[in-house]
């Protein structure tokens, strides 16, 4: 894992827009499956019933947001954020009770007065939130690891999630930032649109470069946990997958991923913004689908992982 976010800072840092397109292009799509196996397998308990059919209902209603956006945008990013609070607060009244409940839906009702004031920072926020989602996962699958090489690999998470973006966003590898949309100029332009999906409409060009290599480097980690990582090592997450959805286990899982990336990757190249704008859509799932897991995840017990050295 440091090793591979050493190469995908150093590549953050000098091919931010390049990284950002063609890591979207080339793995957009299979880890948005991998990662949706991942959940509904390790999580299945929670995962369920009524709870997940709420989820995928008030979720869908914002793929329906995000398809319409060209038509209604101011119509349908309210709707999302709306609707986006409420996948926060299912999530809530699964995990909590009494006066812990009381206390985040509260919480929540406040941010939403934000979010709605300001929803071009409430979608910024919620674009750089979904990269730091992994930490979670991560550190909750090292509960399997024996001794003080737990606390190393955790740390180690803390370290590329958050520490690294923190200097990067403070300035601190700005003599290293190469902003030259350089191989991808025919599909992205000068980048602008790219940077503004990254940053708050009214930052400074610094602000925006530093965040856009930001989000290059957690784009790139996220697809290393999500198509490396936790396939490799959570194995058990997938068996639980494919004992519940048996006509997509093993290979199946991949192929579909593949087939949707090759899709997708045409309409990329044809016209990258329409393709990443049907992206965004269809990944509403994985993406939103997320946090009301976090939220059961860190309020209730989870069931136990087998142990590993």
């Amino acid at each position: 894992m440091i090793i591979a976010a050493v190469g995908a800072l150093a590549l953050a840092l000098r091919a931010p827009l390049a990284l950002t397109v063609l890591g979207l292009i080339a793995f957009g799509v299979l880890h948005n499956v991998l990662e949706l196996r991942y959940v509904a397998g390790r999580f299945a308990a929670i995962l369920t019933g009524r709870f997940l059919i709420l989820l995928v209902i008030l979720i869908s209603g914002i793929v329906a947001c995000r398809l319409i956006a060209g038509y209604l945008p101011a119509l349908a990013r309210y709707a999302e954020v709306g609707l986006g609070y409420l996948v926060l607060g299912v999530g809530c009244w699964y995990g909590l009770r009494g006066r812990r409940l009381a206390l985040a839906l509260l919480v929540l009702a406040v941010a939403a007065v934000g979010s709605f004031a300001w929803p071009s920072y409430h979608f910024v926020m919620l674009t750089h939130l979904h990269n730091l989602v992994p930490l979670v996962f991560l550190w909750e699958w090292a509960g399997r690891i024996h001794g003080p090489a737990r606390d190393w690999f955790r740390a180690s998470q803390v370290l590329w999630v958050l520490v690294v973006p923190a200097l990067i966003l403070a300035g601190a590898a700005d003599g290293l930032i190469v902003a030259d949309p350089g191989v991808v100029a025919g599909f992205v332009g000068d980048g602008s649109r790219v940077i503004a999906a990254s940053a708050p409409p009214d930052a400074p060009v610094t602000i925006g470069l530093r965040l856009l290599v930001i989000f290059a480097f957690l784009q790139t980690m996220h697809y290393v946990v999500w198509v490396g990582f936790l396939p490799r090592y959570a194995p058990e997450a997938a068996a639980a997958f494919d004992a519940r959805v048996p006509w997509l286990r093993g290979w199946r899982t991949w192929a579909v991923g593949a087939v949707g990336g090759v899709f997708l990757g045409a309409l990329f190249v044809s016209d990258y913004f329409t393709g990443k704008a049907l992206y965004g859509a269809l990944a509403s799932y994985h993406a939103y689908l997320e946090f009301p897991v976090l939220l059961a995840l860190l309020m209730t017990p989870a069931r136990p992982v087998p142990k590993v050295s």
